[in-house]
């Protein structure tokens, strides 16, 4: 058999595919980095000796063409804390690096706040520039002098921005995460809106102070955890105690306390409250279905759900009102999530529906599933359907909840008006708050053991690894 000689075919010319990923932003053809460099450099001359103090910040922040609140990050980045002070020639080596590495703000700002070696940001990374943003944003001037206030605040916004940001739930915020996110636009807004309680979604000092007086109420020792018993007694015991018993099961926490101690930190708080009072996030959904994915498959089961309501009955039978049969509950369910496969709910299937707050309440408080019972259903879709609505269910609850600590304060002190009486510390920390909005002149006094925690000691790992 003769054998077929192979054809020799021409040289292939090596085709070239475009660079379709990038990780730390998409190069821009046109920046021409001697120009910033220079406008810099002019900045920097103006400065004794050259060299620029966190005060100055501010003005080189503008001449590297960042917003105003980025000056933290990028002092501390080019080593100011060790000497306070950075020098120009410092600060130009620096920031050329991150010019020619870094493209785009995401990849800028992980780079400013990341530690040496890592592509993410963990919680510890966000407590230098937050810090800057207290000692300097004028909507926190009152704060200045309640220096033990700083580290609440601080862990309540860096538990908002793990909780909106961080959609892996890994605990590590990467450049692909908070390109995504709009907390970026956020930290640009700080410099124009000298009113901090008008950002919302992550620094508003008012959605701090609500969520730190609900936990204070629950932290009866004031140790900063609190166990079963004590979130078993917010809003007047409406979250079932199988639901308790999940949260404190390591469903949704990261902490070693949970397991180890049965208790959770106010950095796990943070989470609770905003998952509890707004259930229609995406976050808020994953936080939920993951406590009553009993077995971790990735599914609800209808026996998972039978769990859960069961306890939902007993607690309406206690209130003399006769419960829905499951059967008619599990129809009324599926109905309203149409589940994509017969016999179980996944995690899609509830960020499709429109009313996931109305399932979740079914099975786990009964205040709001009352609610709900008493309502429409067609005014209920309507909620569901305003679903793009400017003000979310999280800062309606906010709003209504801080007019509410302020109403009994003024109240409190017109009952007090004329006499010396002692007010124990959350009542004083609510009442100066009052006086903060009334006059401008907050005073803030603590229990001793609580201000001694100091914000370089408080240790976020516990909470968050």
């Amino acid at each position: 058999v003769q054998t077929k000689k192979e054809e020799t075919l021409p040289p292939s010319h090596s085709q070239n595919i475009p660079t379709f990923y990038f990780p730390r932003g998409c190069p821009k053809e046109k920046v021409n980095i001697d120009a910033v460099i220079a406008k810099i450099e002019k900045t920097f001359s103006e400065f004794p000796n050259e060299r620029a103090t966190l005060e100055d910040m501010g003005k080189v922040a503008k001449a590297c063409e960042c917003p105003l609140y980025w000056k933290g990050p990028l002092f501390y980045c080019a080593g100011g804390e060790r000497t306070g002070y950075v020098s120009v020639h410092k600060f130009v080596a620096m920031w050329r690096k991150v010019l020619q590495t870094c493209y785009d703000d995401a990849a800028k700002f992980v780079h400013l706040l990341m530690n040496p070696g890592c592509n993410y940001l963990v919680q510890e990374d966000f407590i230098p520039f937050l810090q800057d943003v207290v000692n300097s944003h004028p909507g926190l001037s009152f704060l200045k002098e309640a220096s033990e206030f700083h580290s609440r605040y601080i862990t309540t916004v860096i538990q908002r921005i793990f909780y909106t940001v961080n959609r892996s739930w890994s605990g590590k915020i990467t450049c692909n995460e908070l390109r995504k996110s709009n907390f970026l636009q956020n930290v640009a807004l700080l410099e124009e809106e000298a009113d901090i309680n008008q950002l919302t979604e992550y620094f508003s000092y008012e959605h701090f102070y609500v969520i730190y007086c609900k936990f204070w109420e629950l932290d009866t020792d004031h140790d900063l955890y609190i166990d079963r018993k004590d979130l078993a007694r917010h809003n007047d015991y409406a979250i079932s105690n199988r639901m308790i018993e999940r949260i404190f099961s390591g469903a949704v926490t990261r902490g070693r306390k949970a397991q180890k101690d049965g208790k959770i930190s106010y950095a796990d708080f943070v989470w609770f409250l905003i998952s509890e009072e707004d259930k229609k996030t995406p976050t808020s959904i994953e936080y939920w279905f993951r406590c009553m994915d009993l077995d971790g498959d990735g599914a609800l089961s209808m026996y998972e759900l039978e769990y859960f309501y069961e306890e939902q009955c007993q607690k309406l039978d206690n209130m003399a009102i006769e419960p829905l049969p499951f059967e008619d509950c599990l129809c009324q369910m599926l109905d309203l999530v149409k589940p994509q496969h017969e016999g179980k709910i996944t995690l899609h299937d509830l960020k499709r529906c429109k009313l996931t707050n109305v399932f979740f309440d079914t099975f786990f408080n009964i205040e709001k599933y009352l609610d709900h019972e008493q309502k429409d259903q067609f005014s209920m879709l309507r909620d569901g359907e305003g679903e793009n609505q400017e003000v979310s269910d999280w800062e309606k609850y906010a709003a209504e909840e801080y007019d509410i600590l302020v109403a009994e304060e003024a109240a409190s002190e017109q009952w007090n008006d004329g006499y010396e009486a002692e007010l124990n510390p959350v009542d004083h920390q609510k009442a100066s708050v009052l006086k903060y909005q009334m006059e401008k002149r907050p005073f803030f006094e603590m229990p001793s053991h609580l201000a001694d925690v100091d914000l370089d000691e408080y240790d976020y790992d516990e909470d968050f690894e």
